[in-house]
């Protein structure tokens, strides 16, 4: 089974464990919003509060690694700088915050195999992001932070930040507004939008163990055996097809390689969702960033409810190649990959209206991709040309 794959290459789409650690913390002020909110720590005002927030590229770092390797290409390390920001700031915009984002970064390596040269690549490409967010209005202050040699625990690289903002009370979207009535706009991860240099294949951050192993073929093994967990089951490593560099015609786009698909950098949705929090925050019900869970991550954050999904994006490139190379399952594929869109907004059919065409002068694709409407508890039900798959 595809879920008894994912597991065995030591990832879990759900993170059930990891929700059994944490489920008797404080939730915070607003414990069904996206990110913890907590009281003003920096200016101690009441109408005010405070977000702290870490993610990270995860193991995408180490497909960027193999394709360094065989390429020479140092360029794929400012996408994987740009995941590890984008996978913070798009949660923090899921609770409605906009502006002056404080941003720390987290370099571990194995200077054996990663050299200064990959480091230099990755800070540059953190201020490089940094500064095309601020073309676009939106404040992104990098405050340096933290590359430490740790060969012992890591076998390439892990690239990580953490994100901190703060923003007024009254400006808060918890998701615990999601109500039956509302209909789902969901935004491409595929394409390209105004402010990205070329095509993204849409992959994001998340399903990358399994995307990576799954596609690429076993010479790599050999090769980079410093790019897998030794642990693994030998089947479960690069059992795929296909080369880093074999080609691939996209649509409209022309061509790349299946590594560089694979390697899109994580598009954030910051240029779309700042203008529309800031023209129409207090009609959005909700915002869901759809990262680990991917169509199913919304199912956290409801009570009583079902979110039906029946327009969804049609299957990108991307998604056909990862499909065809493993045999997951549809129903598995849509709770590991986002399938073609990661970022949905909860509201009215008027406002919808008026989120779809920002982003589509962005150049980003958007759509209603479904609804939400009564029932006796959280459930997921997608409708897809492959069959009908519910996730209670």
């Amino acid at each position: 089974m595809a879920d008894q794959r994912y597991s065995q290459r030591g990832v879990s789409a759900s993170k059930e464990d990891v929700h059994a650690a944490i489920a008797r913390l404080d939730k915070g002020l607003f414990p069904n919003a996206f990110c913890k909110i907590l009281p003003d720590m920096m200016g101690h005002d009441a109408e005010w509060c405070t977000l702290i927030h870490a993610d990270g590229a995860g193991t995408k770092s180490s497909l960027a690694y193999t394709y360094w390797k065989e390429t020479g290409d140092l360029s794929v390390w400012a996408g994987i700088a740009q995941d590890a920001i984008v996978m913070n700031l798009d949660d923090l915009l899921c609770v409605g915050a906009t502006q002056d984002f404080l941003l720390s970064s987290t370099i571990g390596r194995n200077k054996h195999q990663v050299p200064g040269e990959v480091i230099k690549a990755l800070i540059e490409g953190s201020q490089a992001f940094c500064d095309r967010m601020a073309e676009w209005g939106i404040r992104i202050h990098f405050g340096g932070g933290e590359t430490a040699d740790v060969g012992d625990l890591v076998r390439t690289v892990i690239v990580d930040s953490t994100m901190a903002v703060r923003m007024r009370r009254r400006e808060v979207i918890s998701n615990d507004r999601i109500q039956a009535g509302d209909v789902v706009v969901g935004l491409a991860s595929f394409g390209q939008a105004r402010y990205e240099d070329t095509y993204n294949g849409g992959m994001g951050s998340n399903g990358l163990t399994s995307a990576r192993h799954d596609v690429f073929h076993h010479d790599l093994a050999s090769r980079y055996p410093e790019s897998f967990d030794p642990e693994t089951k030998k089947s479960l490593v690069y059992c795929g097809p296909h080369a880093l560099t074999d080609k691939i015609q996209i649509p409209h786009y022309g061509e790349m390689t299946i590594g560089q698909l694979v390697l899109s950098p994580t598009r954030t949705y910051a240029p779309v969702l700042v203008p529309v929090l800031e023209a129409w925050g207090d009609r959005i019900h909700g915002l869901v960033h759809c990262s680990g869970g991917a169509q199913t991550k919304v199912k956290g954050f409801i009570s009583k409810l079902r979110v039906v999904k029946d327009n969804l994006f049609p299957t990108q490139p991307l998604f056909e190649v990862i499909h065809q190379a493993s045999g997951t399952a549809w129903e598995e594929m849509y709770k590991v990959f986002n399938m073609g869109h990661r970022m949905e907004i909860y509201t009215d059919a008027t406002t919808a209206e008026l989120v779809m065409a920002e982003a589509e002068s962005m150049g980003v694709e958007a759509r209603i991709v479904g609804y939400v409407e009564e029932a006796p508890r959280a459930e997921v039900l997608l409708k897809t040309p492959y069959g009908e798959f519910k996730y209670v």
